[in-house]
């Protein structure tokens, strides 16, 4: 007779912000639980691409869950962030109009957001806007200031977040895709291209695959969108050509196209908003850039095309206008988290305690351990040699991002910077692919960009 598969009381499906956000709050009780994540590593869905802004909750409906959730992950996120020392700036937003005729709608997201509980919000004119945002257009005429609004790091709040959740007792399982799961007696049997695992009680945070997810247990009641946003990276010399971070009204679909401020120092502008049919999809476009380029001389006239070092697009998973966060009584045991789309990297930590508390009320005992480990493994260390100049990056902390997890090379990118500047990794990349062979034990042919099909080498012999 087979050895009896051993029962865990959750499986987390996807290793976005989200994902890890529930790994470590259910960490914190005693529990058995497991984050399944089928690409290489964590944060290499749709939340590598995030612009890495968390909203205080300006542009919700005062009656949607994003909404509720938004502010009150806006709180958790300046929480968390140090417990775990990661760098959090709050910079503030500036929603900026360019004729008194805009001032009810710009009034109107303020009452909204009043009633969601934002506080500190305040109507600010032309000669406040010359004097603390000195490079915004001359035209526009009055803006709505939310000091709130912060940055952090996308990819390290993922990294630190999940990996404080390991130290707690979540095991990770990566390059590990869902295949099936159905439900056998009280358990959930969830097969793997690795194996099958049993678990009590599954959360559904696959992002934009959400969907599919879903259906392998009978739910198909929501489709997930992929809706493509186009963003462009400026040379870190122009770090400071903001101090807040600029929006224009929204419209009914997006937040609209911003001058966004970073933790790492670049600014981006973007997103376009473009509803695809395509999970895969992330090219970029000359029109992208072009509708880019024109709505952001709108609001910050001296930004030019020759600013920009980099081009990248994200897919933001769509289902409608707000979260879907439920429990599914049709199929007891099973929760989604689907539809994260912004401001799902804001409201990861409020998402997370609600999905806690759906779990506890239908029926997972939820006993909090003794000692919950609430701190993160700090700076990487800067030793060694420079190994990307344009980012100023040693040896040591390309050493560390591989000790704690990094496989790849955007692995190293996104924990370390290395790769990231105007040269795109022409001088860094090599001698980065040097530490990889030393650290992991590799061959140079088996270093991937993001994972198997991207490697750098060809090596004809394999």
């Amino acid at each position: 007779m087979p050895s009896k598969r051993p029962v865990l009381d959750v499986a987390i499906i996807g290793g976005g912000v989200t994902g890890a956000s529930i790994g470590r709050e259910l960490s914190r009780y005693r529990l058995k639980i497991a984050l399944f994540e089928k690409e290489e590593e964590l944060a290499f869905g749709v939340s590598k691409s995030n612009s890495g802004i968390i909203h205080p909750g300006t542009q919700n409906p005062p009656g949607s869950l994003k909404g509720r959730l938004c502010v009150e992950g806006n709180r958790l996120t300046r929480e968390i962030a140090r417990e775990l020392g990661v760098e959090y700036k709050e910079v503030g937003e500036l929603i900026v109009i360019f004729s008194s005729s805009e001032m009810p709608r710009l009034m109107k997201i303020k009452e909204d957001a009043e009633k969601l509980g934002v506080s500190g919000m305040s109507i600010v004119d032309r000669d406040w806007l010359k004097e603390h945002e000195p490079n915004l257009n001359p035209e526009t005429v009055a803006a709505l200031y939310a000091p709130q609004a912060g940055i952090i790091s996308p990819y390290r709040w993922v990294y630190d977040l999940a990996g404080n959740a390991a130290s707690n007792g979540l095991q990770i399982f990566l390059s590990t895709a869902v295949t099936g799961i159905k439900k056998n007696g009280g358990a959930f049997e969830i097969v793997t291209n690795k194996k099958t695992y049993s678990a009590k009680f599954v959360v559904n945070a696959a992002g934009l695959f959400a969907d599919d997810v879903a259906r392998m247990v009978g739910v198909s009641d929501f489709l997930i969108k992929p809706r493509k946003g186009q963003e462009f990276l400026l040379d870190k010399k122009r770090e400071n050509i903001t101090n807040h971070l600029i929006f224009p009204l929204p419209s009914a679909t997006s937040k609209g196209i911003l001058v966004i401020k970073t933790a790492d120092g670049n600014p981006m502008i973007g997103p376009t908003a473009e509803d695809i049919d395509d999970k895969h999809d992330l090219s970029t476009t000359d029109e992208g850039l072009r509708t880019v380029l024109e709505s952001v001389k709108k609001l910050v006239p001296s930004i030019e095309e020759n600013d920009i070092i980099s081009y990248f697009a994200g897919l933001r998973p769509v289902a409608g206008t707000d979260f879907i966060i439920r429990h599914e009584d049709s199929v007891p045991g099973f929760i989604n988290a689907a539809g994260i789309q912004s401001p799902g990297l804001s409201a990861a930590p409020a998402i997370a305690l609600m999905v806690a508390g759906l779990l506890k009320e239908n029926g997972l005992p939820m006993r909090k351990k003794l000692f919950f480990n609430r701190k993160g493994r700090g700076k990487l260390p800067r030793t060694g040699e420079v190994v990307c100049r344009c980012e100023n990056i040693f040896a040591g902390e390309v050493r560390d991002a591989i000790r704690r997890g990094a496989r790849t090379l955007d692995g190293i990118k996104f924990r370390t910077r290395a790769q990231a500047g105007r040269c795109h990794g022409g001088f860094c990349t090599t001698r980065i692919m040097k530490i990889m062979e030393e650290e992991l034990g590799v061959s140079a042919a088996e270093i991937t960009k993001r994972g198997r099909g991207s490697e750098i080498i060809n090596d004809e012999r394999a």
